[in-house]
């Protein structure tokens, strides 16, 4: 099964992160975790992005705050998808740096962004991405959809219950 990295620019995005994690066990989705620094370890950086996919990795989360470069660095030297979910940090200007540096990227550099803070939407994306072709996943992201709806439903009648 095509397994799916989840990569960080520091320790303390992973309580955002967390939340790809958590959607992609629930899914049965093998991931490798680690902490990426654009800015303090380049070197990291190439490697991982050049050598994910002789790995398994078939899709990569990379979650960063502040000026955010490492989804689009990554995206620009690996084969893969990137999806990259900007994390409003301490040294954010309201997230909208992350946003828009992990948003606008050239031509011929596509990341696949998520809502700030939205790593439960990236976990969800990579696993539709290897659904595609794997159909225990899909038949998996069908039943996690239908517990959406029937959530929805479900406090629907509640309300009208309750009024």
């Amino acid at each position: 099964m095509s397994k799916v990295g989840i990569i960080m620019g520091s320790n303390s995005d992973l309580p955002i992160m967390q939340q790809a994690i958590d959607i992609l066990k629930n899914f049965d989705i093998e991931i490798e975790v680690d902490i990426v620094s654009a800015h303090r370890t380049p070197e990291k950086l190439f490697d991982y992005a050049a050598n994910a996919h002789k790995r398994g990795v078939a899709v990569i989360i990379a979650g960063a705050g502040g000026a955010a470069h490492l989804p689009g660095m990554v995206a620009s030297m690996s084969p893969l998808p990137v999806i990259g979910v900007p994390v409003k940090s301490r040294n954010s200007i309201d997230g909208w740096d992350s946003v828009l540096s992990i948003l606008q990227m050239p031509g011929g550099v596509p990341v696949a962004t998520v809502a700030l803070d939205g790593a439960l939407n990236a976990g969800i994306l990579a696993s539709q991405i290897i659904g595609s072709s794997n159909k225990v996943v899909l038949d998996k992201i069908i039943e996690y959809k239908e517990n959406l709806k029937t959530k929805v439903y479900k406090a629907a009648e509640e309300v009208k219950n309750n009024l």
